[in-house]
Protein backbone atom coordinates (compact mmCIF):
# COMPACT_ATOMS: atom_id res chain seq x y z
CA UNK A 1 0.00 0.00 0.00
CA UNK A 2 1.35 3.20 -0.86
CA UNK A 3 1.42 6.58 1.78
CA UNK A 4 1.36 10.36 0.68
CA UNK A 5 2.66 11.34 4.00
CA UNK A 6 2.09 15.18 3.26
CA UNK A 7 -0.44 16.73 0.94
CA UNK A 8 -2.90 19.04 1.38
CA UNK A 9 -6.78 18.56 0.31
CA UNK A 10 -7.87 21.63 2.37
CA UNK A 11 -6.17 23.28 -0.68
CA UNK A 12 -8.26 25.83 -2.83
CA UNK A 13 -6.67 24.06 -5.90
CA UNK A 14 -9.09 21.00 -4.52
CA UNK A 15 -12.49 23.50 -3.90
CA UNK A 16 -14.21 22.65 -6.74
CA UNK A 17 -13.60 18.39 -7.34
CA UNK A 18 -12.46 17.40 -3.58
CA UNK A 19 -14.93 14.96 -3.41
CA UNK A 20 -14.39 13.67 -6.42
CA UNK A 21 -10.53 13.68 -5.98
CA UNK A 22 -11.11 11.86 -2.69
CA UNK A 23 -12.95 9.02 -4.38
CA UNK A 24 -10.19 8.76 -7.02
CA UNK A 25 -7.97 8.17 -3.74
CA UNK A 26 -9.41 5.73 -2.47
CA UNK A 27 -9.68 4.00 -5.46
CA UNK A 28 -6.60 4.07 -5.98
CA UNK A 29 -6.16 2.23 -2.22
CA UNK A 30 -3.26 5.05 -1.10
CA UNK A 31 -3.45 6.72 2.35
CA UNK A 32 -3.25 9.84 2.83
CA UNK A 33 -1.51 12.29 5.75
CA UNK A 34 -3.51 15.82 5.18
CA UNK A 35 -0.87 18.54 6.71
CA UNK A 36 -1.93 22.08 8.75
CA UNK A 37 -0.49 25.26 8.00
CA UNK A 38 -2.45 27.38 9.81
CA UNK A 39 -5.48 26.53 12.53
CA UNK A 40 -7.93 26.69 9.45
CA UNK A 41 -5.95 24.17 7.29
CA UNK A 42 -5.45 22.57 10.67
CA UNK A 43 -9.35 22.15 11.59
CA UNK A 44 -10.34 21.00 7.92
CA UNK A 45 -7.69 18.68 8.58
CA UNK A 46 -9.16 16.83 11.05
CA UNK A 47 -12.55 16.90 9.59
CA UNK A 48 -11.38 15.27 6.57
CA UNK A 49 -9.59 12.44 8.81
CA UNK A 50 -12.34 12.25 11.31
CA UNK A 51 -14.94 11.61 7.70
CA UNK A 52 -12.01 9.18 5.98
CA UNK A 53 -10.49 6.29 7.67
CA UNK A 54 -7.40 6.69 4.51
CA UNK A 55 -6.66 10.04 5.74
CA UNK A 56 -4.83 11.22 8.66
CA UNK A 57 -4.17 14.39 10.14
CA UNK A 58 -1.20 16.77 10.94
CA UNK A 59 -1.72 19.99 12.94
CA UNK A 60 0.63 22.83 13.07
CA UNK A 61 1.60 26.28 12.39
CA UNK A 62 3.76 27.42 9.29
CA UNK A 63 6.28 29.70 9.53
CA UNK A 64 4.53 31.48 6.90
CA UNK A 65 1.77 31.91 9.58
CA UNK A 66 4.05 32.41 12.29
CA UNK A 67 3.20 36.39 12.86
CA UNK A 68 -0.12 35.61 12.67
CA UNK A 69 -0.99 33.49 15.45
CA UNK A 70 -3.09 34.25 18.20
CA UNK A 71 -2.30 33.68 21.99
CA UNK A 72 -4.10 30.60 22.40
CA UNK A 73 -2.92 29.03 19.05
CA UNK A 74 -1.23 26.56 21.34
CA UNK A 75 -4.33 25.33 23.66
CA UNK A 76 -6.28 24.85 20.32
CA UNK A 77 -3.74 22.54 18.37
CA UNK A 78 -3.48 20.41 21.46
CA UNK A 79 -7.87 20.21 21.45
CA UNK A 80 -7.30 19.14 18.01
CA UNK A 81 -4.24 16.57 18.66
CA UNK A 82 -6.43 14.74 20.94
CA UNK A 83 -8.44 13.14 18.17
CA UNK A 84 -7.41 9.78 17.33
CA UNK A 85 -6.94 10.57 13.39
CA UNK A 86 -4.40 13.40 14.52
CA UNK A 87 -0.32 11.55 13.88
CA UNK A 88 2.34 14.85 14.43
CA UNK A 89 2.24 18.24 14.87
CA UNK A 90 3.33 19.86 11.26
CA UNK A 91 3.79 21.56 9.47
CA UNK A 92 6.63 23.64 11.25
CA UNK A 93 9.60 24.86 11.00
CA UNK A 94 11.59 27.31 9.51
CA UNK A 95 11.30 29.58 5.64
CA UNK A 96 14.15 31.88 5.22
CA UNK A 97 13.66 31.87 1.45
CA UNK A 98 10.45 34.14 1.85
CA UNK A 99 10.32 35.48 4.71
CA UNK A 100 6.72 35.83 5.10
CA UNK A 101 7.22 36.10 9.05
CA UNK A 102 10.51 37.09 10.53
CA UNK A 103 12.89 35.10 11.78
CA UNK A 104 12.21 35.53 15.49
CA UNK A 105 8.89 34.62 15.26
CA UNK A 106 9.07 31.91 13.10
CA UNK A 107 11.82 30.36 15.73
CA UNK A 108 9.61 31.37 18.34
CA UNK A 109 6.80 29.11 17.22
CA UNK A 110 8.87 26.29 15.92
CA UNK A 111 10.18 25.84 19.58
CA UNK A 112 6.86 26.18 20.95
CA UNK A 113 5.08 23.58 18.62
CA UNK A 114 8.10 20.98 19.29
CA UNK A 115 7.68 21.25 23.10
CA UNK A 116 3.96 20.85 22.49
CA UNK A 117 4.62 17.44 20.34
CA UNK A 118 7.35 16.37 22.90
CA UNK A 119 4.26 16.52 25.54
CA UNK A 120 1.95 14.88 23.45
CA UNK A 121 4.05 11.68 22.06
CA UNK A 122 3.44 13.50 18.84
CA UNK A 123 6.25 13.36 15.86
CA UNK A 124 7.00 16.38 13.97
CA UNK A 125 6.78 17.24 10.43
CA UNK A 126 9.46 19.95 9.55
CA UNK A 127 9.43 22.02 6.92
CA UNK A 128 13.42 23.73 6.32
CA UNK A 129 13.55 25.82 3.72
CA UNK A 130 17.15 27.69 3.36
CA UNK A 131 17.34 27.56 7.20
CA UNK A 132 19.16 24.37 7.48
CA UNK A 133 21.73 25.11 10.64
CA UNK A 134 19.13 26.80 12.88
CA UNK A 135 16.57 23.80 11.98
CA UNK A 136 19.15 21.76 12.98
CA UNK A 137 20.22 23.78 16.18
CA UNK A 138 16.42 24.20 17.53
CA UNK A 139 16.30 20.73 17.02
CA UNK A 140 19.06 19.26 18.96
CA UNK A 141 18.67 21.63 21.60
CA UNK A 142 14.44 20.60 22.33
CA UNK A 143 15.13 16.90 21.08
CA UNK A 144 11.37 15.73 19.25
CA UNK A 145 11.03 12.29 20.53
CA UNK A 146 10.76 11.48 16.20
CA UNK A 147 10.10 13.73 13.32
CA UNK A 148 9.47 13.66 9.86
CA UNK A 149 11.79 16.01 7.36
CA UNK A 150 9.16 16.83 4.76
CA UNK A 151 10.13 17.51 0.77
CA UNK A 152 13.75 16.98 1.94
CA UNK A 153 16.47 19.42 0.04
CA UNK A 154 19.15 19.21 2.44
CA UNK A 155 22.71 17.18 1.83
CA UNK A 156 23.81 13.29 3.02
CA UNK A 157 25.71 14.78 5.53
CA UNK A 158 23.36 17.06 7.55
CA UNK A 159 20.45 14.17 7.06
CA UNK A 160 22.75 11.94 9.07
CA UNK A 161 22.56 14.36 11.98
CA UNK A 162 18.87 14.27 11.50
CA UNK A 163 18.96 9.99 11.43
CA UNK A 164 20.61 10.70 14.85
CA UNK A 165 17.67 12.41 16.23
CA UNK A 166 15.23 9.90 15.24
CA UNK A 167 14.32 11.55 12.21
CA UNK A 168 12.77 10.26 8.52
CA UNK A 169 12.58 11.96 5.09
CA UNK A 170 10.27 12.27 2.77
CA UNK A 171 10.87 12.89 -1.24
CA UNK A 172 8.41 14.17 -3.95
CA UNK A 173 8.16 14.87 -7.33
CA UNK A 174 11.44 17.06 -7.33
CA UNK A 175 12.98 13.72 -7.51
CA UNK A 176 11.49 12.83 -11.02
CA UNK A 177 12.90 16.92 -11.91
CA UNK A 178 16.50 16.21 -14.62
CA UNK A 179 18.16 18.99 -12.82
CA UNK A 180 17.42 17.49 -9.49
CA UNK A 181 21.01 16.39 -9.08
CA UNK A 182 21.13 16.47 -4.60
CA UNK A 183 17.79 15.70 -4.22
CA UNK A 184 18.39 12.19 -6.23
CA UNK A 185 21.71 11.47 -4.72
CA UNK A 186 20.03 11.90 -1.43
CA UNK A 187 17.14 9.75 -2.20
CA UNK A 188 19.15 7.25 -3.64
CA UNK A 189 21.91 6.79 -0.96
CA UNK A 190 19.50 7.00 2.45
CA UNK A 191 19.16 4.00 4.65
CA UNK A 192 15.95 2.46 3.60
CA UNK A 193 14.50 2.66 7.25
CA UNK A 194 14.52 6.06 6.98
CA UNK A 195 12.93 7.04 3.63
CA UNK A 196 9.05 7.67 2.64
CA UNK A 197 7.24 9.87 -0.26
CA UNK A 198 4.87 12.64 -0.29
CA UNK A 199 3.36 14.61 -3.17
CA UNK A 200 2.97 18.28 -1.41
CA UNK A 201 -0.02 18.78 -3.67
CA UNK A 202 -1.69 20.75 -4.91
CA UNK A 203 2.13 21.39 -5.39
CA UNK A 204 5.08 20.10 -7.18
CA UNK A 205 3.95 17.66 -9.47
CA UNK A 206 6.26 14.75 -11.11
CA UNK A 207 7.18 14.56 -14.41
CA UNK A 208 5.30 14.05 -17.10
CA UNK A 209 2.72 16.17 -15.21
CA UNK A 210 4.95 19.35 -13.91
CA UNK A 211 3.24 22.15 -13.94
CA UNK A 212 -0.51 21.20 -13.27
CA UNK A 213 -2.05 19.95 -10.02
CA UNK A 214 -0.69 17.59 -8.31
CA UNK A 215 -2.25 14.70 -6.04
CA UNK A 216 -1.83 11.60 -3.85
CA UNK A 217 -2.76 9.50 -6.83
CA UNK A 218 0.96 10.40 -8.72
CA UNK A 219 2.42 8.77 -5.54
CA UNK A 220 3.65 5.48 -7.72
CA UNK A 221 4.96 7.71 -10.14
CA UNK A 222 7.42 9.19 -7.03
CA UNK A 223 7.76 5.69 -5.77
CA UNK A 224 8.56 4.61 -9.32
CA UNK A 225 11.50 6.95 -9.83
CA UNK A 226 12.37 6.06 -6.19
CA UNK A 227 12.72 2.43 -7.01
CA UNK A 228 15.11 3.58 -10.24
CA UNK A 229 17.27 5.76 -8.38
CA UNK A 230 18.14 3.07 -5.52
CA UNK A 231 18.26 0.07 -7.91
CA UNK A 232 15.20 -1.88 -6.63
CA UNK A 233 10.99 -3.07 -7.84
CA UNK A 234 8.83 -1.04 -7.14
CA UNK A 235 7.43 -3.67 -4.65
CA UNK A 236 9.76 -2.95 -2.83
CA UNK A 237 9.55 0.87 -2.42
CA UNK A 238 6.07 0.48 -1.57
CA UNK A 239 6.81 -2.10 1.19
CA UNK A 240 9.22 -0.28 3.08
CA UNK A 241 7.43 3.29 3.23
CA UNK A 242 4.35 1.69 4.19
CA UNK A 243 6.35 0.04 7.05
CA UNK A 244 8.46 3.40 7.64
CA UNK A 245 5.29 5.00 7.78
CA UNK A 246 3.68 2.89 10.43
CA UNK A 247 6.71 3.06 12.20
CA UNK A 248 7.06 6.60 12.27
CA UNK A 249 3.48 8.10 12.44
CA UNK A 250 1.14 5.26 13.87
CA UNK A 251 3.26 3.22 16.75
CA UNK A 252 3.81 4.94 20.12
Amino acid sequence: MFVDVHAHLDDEAFDTDRQEMIKKIEKAGIIVVNAGSDMASSRFSVKLAEEFDFIYACVGIHPHEAKKVEKDYLTELEELAKSPKVIAIGEIGLDYYYGSSEKDAQQKVFREQIELAKSLNLPVVVHDRDAHKDTADILKNIKPERGLMHCYSGSLEMAQEFIEMNFYFSFGGVITFKNAKRPKEVAAKLPSDRILLETDCPYMSPEPYRGKRNDPTRIPIIAAQMAALRGVMLEEIERITYSNFNRLFITR
